[in-house]
């Protein structure tokens, strides 16, 4: 963010409507905002996003938290309950 007191490029809407894209790469380069105005008025203000930090990774947010407590193998029930068995 820049302060108040702090001079920026201006340039006028009939300038910045035909050489946009040059304007809009410059400000991706060099960092630094741009103000159109129209008739000297400021209507918009051009300046590169906020860098934002990367998303956290959520596979394997987990990983290492969780334990195995007993055994894992043999079912909690006897087979004979099991329907599907009989």
């Amino acid at each position: 963010m820049t302060s108040c007191t702090e001079v920026m490029r201006t340039i006028p809407i009939s300038t910045f409507n035909a050489t946009c894209l040059a304007l809009l790469e410059e400000v991706r380069q060099t960092g630094e905002p741009i103000v159109v105005t129209k008739r000297g008025v400021p209507v918009v203000r051009i300046e590169p996003p906020a860098t934002t930090p990367a998303p956290r990774r959520k596979l394997g947010v987990m990983r290492g938290r969780g334990s195995i407590i007993g055994d894992i193998e043999t079912p909690i029930s006897p087979e004979g309950d099991w329907e599907v068995l009989r």
